[in-house]
């Protein structure tokens, strides 16, 4: 193991992470080849197969998921050890680790772009990945910080919000419901729903929402794709429950119409989360203030729609509006 090198360590958990040698590869802007080479001097130097290559996803073996786990202790104290230097440096250079749900890629972009226009020699490298994945690389260090909706109540963490997020029921124009002034929650329960897979922080909104409404209506289908979930809306398939950063276009073009419920808004904030003991660097630093000081301003400028059609009161009066019946 003494001769096993940072790079084959970097290389073995992306392998892991994507379940592949191209996807890998492509993360780390090398080579399939060049990747299952290094592979190969890992295992060698370890003495044991490291990876499961016989399915059709990679996989890791026994001894495989072992050293992943001090593999990714090593890579997280390696980062807390540059993040060190560059503090005590005073410089923003270096990577920034950022996850974001799939609902921020609406508007994060152009946040970033505006970011990187006064840091040039900065470099960003973008997760996404739905709630649940986000709370988990947070909990393995892997994140400098993440863009999400309701801070994580599993792990102690440090979350700001800096923007409105509101989500809603929507529906195809001609749908039967859409014609109408106000909507009433009984009214939904019979009605089919497309619904966002386990782990998302959209779907978990939507059931605290069916519980307030003591309404369980039937599910048609399971999409992990806020995209296809839209497409579905608009063939006629379904209700769904996004939010409306994602559908601003289509609200604005008159391809899905939102449904007004009486008094029931459900306006929630976008966080900047990050681990409470873990400093950031002076890099992520800077992204962080950056965030907090411009994102209401991108997503309003950008995305205005969302905020004109939603009267901007939380799902429970007088209560925190990320705070929606714990899980």
């Amino acid at each position: 193991m003494l001769h096993v090198t940072v790079r084959q360590l970097r290389l073995f958990v992306a392998v892991v992470h994507h379940k592949s040698f191209v996807r890998a590869a492509e993360e780390l802007h090398l080579t399939p080849p060049a990747v299952s080479m290094q592979i190969r001097q890992l295992e060698t130097e370890v003495g044991l197969p490291m990876l499961d290559r016989s399915g059709s996803s990679v996989v890791p073996t026994m001894a495989g998921e072992h050293l992943l786990v001090h593999a990714r202790r090593m890579l997280a104290s390696l980062k807390e050890a540059e993040d060190l230097v560059a503090r005590l440096r005073k410089v923003e250079t270096g990577r920034v680790q950022i996850g974001m749900l799939g609902t921020a890629k609406y508007f994060l972009p152009r946040l970033l772009a505006g970011f990187l226009k006064e840091r040039p020699g900065l470099e960003l490298k973008i997760t996404e990945g739905n709630r649940q994945q986000l709370v988990d690389s947070l909990h393995r260090n892997e994140l400098d910080i993440a863009i999400m909706g309701r801070p994580p109540r599993e792990l102690d963490t440090q979350a700001e919000a800096f923007a409105a997020h509101p989500l809603g029921v929507l529906a195809a124009p001609d749908h039967r419901l859409a014609a109408l002034d106000l909507v009433q929650p009984e009214q939904l329960a019979a009605e089919p729903f497309i619904l966002r897979e386990a782990g998302s922080g959209t779907r978990l909104v939507m059931e605290s929402a069916f519980r307030n409404w003591h309404i369980n209506p039937p599910v048609l289908m399971h999409m992990s794709s806020n995209e296809s979930i839209k497409q579905a809306v608009m063939a006629g398939l379904g209700l769904s429950f996004l939010s409306l950063h994602v559908a601003a276009p289509e609200l604005r073009r008159g391809e899905i119409k939102l449904l007004r419920l009486p008094g029931l808004s459900l306006l929630r904030r976008w966080h900047v989360v990050q681990i409470r003991a873990r400093p950031l660097s002076p890099a992520a630093e800077a992204l962080r203030n950056y965030v907090l000081a411009e994102g209401a301003t991108v997503l309003e400028r950008h995305l205005p729609l969302a905020s004109m059609l939603f009267d901007a009161q939380p799902l429970d009066a007088g209560s925190d509006p990320d705070d929606l019946h714990p899980d």
